[in-house]
């Protein structure tokens, strides 16, 4: 599962690897600049030499704390999207099956194995560089040092993998352990009025008590193998050192220096031994619980069977769908039959909670009908109405949807098309830091989009993905899409200028489902014509704006300021904070 998920983020790795590399440096100048400060500096008489030598080491620790800087954007980078992973899979078996540890698993074990990751990946990646550093430098300074450290540390380290796997399974029996005895006891706390009554106080205890002996023998066992895991430390770690020290006068007569020999005792001390034991800590506890929390997330994932279809002219086809949150619940979706051609643009119409954005997960995939087939002939993009915006480069949030690293011009282009041109220069263009928190939810909006629009996807579903917008910008984003050859277009549409803009608008309205243009339906359906508000009486207005946007009709209104409503029901308000609005009437 693991392996699954991180294979998917080549590029992050390979970024986290250069960065720690260059941390890594200051590991190799502490013990070579210290050999050489001593053999050509001091111990020559050279002071000025082996200061400049112990400068090296310093300036080398503000490039390592550089690299360390960059290296935690990477973790988080790396281990977001994998705990996005794991909450969809949790959240869908959630909805799906009625779980009842659906809570549990979010709140606590999809956080613990986030929490676990980023510790583990910072731990091995460090003791990874730490030891590459360290053993280079000890080439560099005497080829003949290497054999008498890296021989015990690599014992140590075969000793340390050995207890990996049982570790783990005395990890899980523990935690077992504990959860069938805070079960008992939970058991006992509710039902002491009724042990007492019927005089069952031995029995209880007695069940109490083999809880309580199970899960003390399970922390026994832990502990034997911890046990184990200390001496691979002192093998790996220790045993080294005490090697230097005995071998010492073999050493300097066979072309060990004495700086040389400091500088292989400060690779050991300074480097090593604290990279191994934070490794073995960090595995051998963290680890095991990692892999326990996994195997047990692993039973949750419920990705959904992709059909082997293939239909160029028709992308996305909904063959008799059935949908319900729960086994008992009414169904959202009854039996709908959809069919969207390639190239088209459809507008999905209804009143809120009637099933739009559920449409849209089945056709995305992060929802599997209870009955019949939802097939898709090509690969999609969901843009949420809270739209994902991560704490990374502008560069990296545009091309997460891309397998290749874009150009930039390609994303330039993308966030031009769909309005966030004047975004990107004042966030300070593609290599500016996104803070998502500093973003309003209309620019993370546009970041989305932008996003959706490099992506190579030729279908693109638009889950109220402009509702922080104002009509302009939205009818620009829509036309962006439609503009783009091959592109096939659905968006859950919350105002009337999404629909009119449609090649084909579906009306949801929890009995049915009908599929027209927007003139058909105003045509044929009061409700539509109730939906989108041009069923009441109302001023005479200009219908030709290519944008469905309609002006304030009526001069010698208070507060007006030229101001633009498109058509739609009353008591949609746009968010004050993206649609400016100086006038008397409050800013609405």
């Amino acid at each position: 599962m693991l392996r699954h998920l991180l294979g998917r983020r080549k590029r992050v790795l390979l970024r986290l690897a250069g960065w720690s590399l260059l941390e890594s440096a200051q590991t190799f100048l502490l013990g070579f600049a210290l050999a050489r400060a001593l053999d050509d500096g001091f111990l020559r008489g050279h002071p000025a030499t082996g200061a400049g030598w112990l400068a090296a080491a310093g300036l080398a620790v503000f490039a390592g704390a550089f690299g360390t800087r960059r290296v935690y954007g990477a973790v988080a980078a790396l281990v977001e999207p994998v705990r996005d992973e794991l909450v969809r899979a949790v959240v869908t078996r959630g909805l799906r099956e009625a779980d009842d540890a659906a809570l549990s698993r979010l709140t606590q074990q999809v956080e613990l194995a986030r929490d676990t990751l980023a510790g583990l990946v910072l731990v091995s990646r460090t003791f990874v560089f730490t030891a590459a550093g360290a053993l280079f430098g000890l080439f560099a300074l005497a080829p003949v040092l290497l054999p008498v450290v890296a021989g015990p540390l690599l014992i140590g380290l075969a000793v340390f993998a050995a207890t990996l796997r049982p570790l783990a399974r005395r990890q899980e029996d523990f935690l077992a352990a504990d959860e069938r005895l805070a079960a008992e006891l939970g058991l006992l706390a509710t039902g002491l009025r009724d042990i007492a009554a019927a005089g069952a106080e031995e029995r209880a205890a007695l069940d109490a008590g083999a809880r309580i002996d199970d899960e003390y023998r399970a922390a026994r066992s832990l502990a034997h193998w911890g046990m184990v895991r200390t001496f691979a430390v002192g093998v790996g770690g220790r045993l080294p050192l005490l090697l230097l020290l005995v071998t010492a006068p073999w050493l300097l007569r066979h072309g060990v220096t004495a700086g040389g020999l400091a500088g292989a005792l400060a690779y050991l001390t300074q480097s090593l031994l604290p990279a191994l034991q934070a490794l073995v800590q960090g595995l051998g506890t963290s680890g095991s619980r990692l892999a326990v929390v996994l195997r047990r997330l692993a039973d949750v994932e419920t990705p959904a069977a992709r059909v082997p279809y293939e239909d160029e002219a028709w992308p996305v086809r909904l063959r008799g769908v059935v949908f319900a949150y729960g086994p008992g619940a009414a169904p959202v979706l009854d039996r709908l039959d959809l069919a969207v051609p390639a190239g088209g643009h459809l507008a999905v119409a209804g009143p809120s909670g009637i099933g739009k954005s559920t449409l849209l997960a089945l056709i995305a995939g992060t929802l599997r009908p209870d009955a019949g087939e939802v097939l898709r002939g090509c690969d999609r993009v969901l843009v949420p109405q809270e739209a994902y915006v991560f704490t990374a480069t502008v560069r990296e949030n545009l091309g997460y949807f891309c397998d290749q690293p874009p150009h930039d011009e390609v994303l330039l282009a993308s966030a031009e098309a769909v309005g966030a041109g004047a975004l990107l220069a004042r966030l300070g263009g593609l290599d500016a830091v996104l803070d998502p928190a500093a973003l309003s939810a209309g620019e993370r909006q546009l970041v989305a989009l932008a996003r959706a629009h490099a992506s190579p996807a030729p279908l693109v579903l638009l889950d109220e993905a402009t509702c922080h917008l104002d009509p302009v910008a939205e009818a620009r984003a829509e036309r962006a899409f439609g503009e783009r050859p091959g592109r096939t277009l659905v968006v859950v549409a919350h105002r009337t200028g999404s629909a009119r803009r449609a090649d084909r608008v579906l009306l949801m309205d929890g009995a049915r489902a009908e599929l027209g243009t927007h003139e058909e339906l105003l045509a044929r359906s009061a409700f539509y014509r109730d939906l989108t508000g041009s069923g009441r009486s109302h001023p005479a207005l200009s219908l030709g704006d290519p944008n469905g946007v309609d002006p304030v009709a009526g001069p010698g209104l208070a507060g007006d300021g030229g101001h633009v409503v498109a058509h739609r029901a009353v008591g949609q308000v746009q968010a004050v904070r993206d649609v400016g609005d100086r006038g008397t009437l409050g800013g609405e």
